[in-house]
């Protein structure tokens, strides 16, 4: 039985606003107010021991003659979670829509630049994300220890659409209606390890309203950028919708205070100066000034914007900073009705009081909804190339 809801959020706005007008009609969405379930409805969730979602099969995973529940039988936790091989690819979710994924958790040893996650939402003109696992769940930065995976410098988000916690728990709650299917898979590009996914995906079935847009996210990197360029978040998008995220991983290359640089929104066929700049990542970084003089970073997080990673250099091997933060534009998303491009600057300070154009190792995952799908991706490059060293 279907569960009866009505996809409630992420709605594209008025299609009749427009921008630089006093009656600008911004597009509005109050998360917490996702999907609301008819009285006696029952959820759905795709997971290891239920990977089709079927009533009455959650738990049927079948007992292992050397596995923890061999001496309890079906019921008690027999598959908790899927191997993935070096070089496969495993569907963890196959949803036949209409609906909304409302949440996911992913757990387990995936937590690094070789495990990809692709979430494919619709039919043929559906909206895809591809992007490094723990990216889309806001980690810049994967554990550091390669034999203990899950093992590192463990880093909490407490925000209100992602929520990492201690250790190895990645929440998501970015709602991702469909109209056709939703498929999600994980890829291992590890050629000799495998990994262990722990998973569950949470979703209802409804009618999707034809304003609905669909969930896009996209990874990018470079490293390093070159001398006097812009990083670019997001490019080559068209259509009608809104953008609501920036996390970003920021690896500093030189000396010095870093973030003096702006982020820029190219909106509706703005040209070289757009009417959309903000101080970035100035606003969303957090750095203290001692009594003594000396500037210290400092991490925190909460509801729309945090720098939840600071990495330190350690006097040996580990000389680079690398900072992780987020803004999401929950409350003031950015809209768009023709096209959309977004920049970000790697400005720092040099002596004599002038800005320095950094040459940093920069990544980002842009998170943004659209009533259609969005230009084919930029290639996320093999496992060494996305290696942070």
């Amino acid at each position: 039985m279907a569960v009866k809801c009505s996809v409630s959020n992420w709605l594209i706005s008025n299609p009749s606003h427009r921008r630089r007008r006093n009656d600008v009609q911004w597009a509005r969405s109050h998360h917490g107010e996702l999907v609301l379930a008819e009285q006696g409805a029952d959820p759905f969730d795709q997971r290891a021991e239920n990977p089709d979602g079927r009533s009455w099969h959650g738990g049927h995973g079948r007992t292992e003659s050397s596995g923890p529940a061999r001496e309890l039988g079906v019921g008690w936790k027999c598959r908790p979670y899927v191997t993935v091989e070096p070089g496969e690819t495993v569907v963890l979710a196959d949803i036949t829509g209409p609906g909304a994924i409302q949440s996911m958790w992913f757990g387990g040893t995936i937590m690094d630049r070789a495990f990809h996650s692709a979430h494919l939402l619709g039919g043929p003109d559906a909206a895809v994300c591809g992007v490094p696992a723990h990216r889309l769940l806001r980690r810049a930065f994967q554990f550091s220890r390669s034999a203990l995976p899950t093992q590192g410098p463990a880093t909490q988000i407490s925000s209100l659409p992602v929520a990492v916690n201690p250790t190895r728990s990645l929440n998501c709650f970015w709602e991702m209606p469909f109209r056709q299917r939703a498929r999600i898979t994980i890829e291992n590009r590890n050629p000799v390890r495998k990994a262990a996914c722990f998973y569950q995906v949470n979703y209802c079935l409804t009618e999707v309203p034809e304003q609905a847009g669909y969930f896009h996210a996209q990874f990018r990197r470079r490293n390093p950028l070159p001398y006097k360029e812009e990083y670019v978040i997001l490019d080559g998008v068209q259509g009608w919708g809104h953008y609501v995220a920036r996390p970003r991983g920021w690896s500093i290359n030189n000396n010095g205070w870093w973030g003096e640089g702006e982020i820029k929104f190219f909106i509706d066929g703005d040209g070289s100066f757009p009417p959309s700049v903000a101080p970035a990542p100035k606003t969303t970084s957090a750095v203290l000034t001692t009594s003594t003089g000396t500037a210290n970073t400092t991490e925190y997080t909460t509801l729309y914007l945090g720098m939840h990673q600071v990495l330190r250099p350690d006097g040996a091997h580990q000389s680079q900073h690398r900072h992780a933060m987020y803004r999401w534009h929950v409350v003031d998303p950015i809209v768009f009705q023709q096209d959309l491009r977004a920049t970000i600057q790697a400005l720092g300070w040099r002596k004599e009081g002038r800005y320095y154009p950094g040459q940093h190792d920069i990544c980002s995952v842009a998170y943004w909804y659209q009533t259609c799908r969005a230009a084919p991706f930029p290639t996320l490059g093999d496992r060494d190339y996305l290696e942070v060293v």
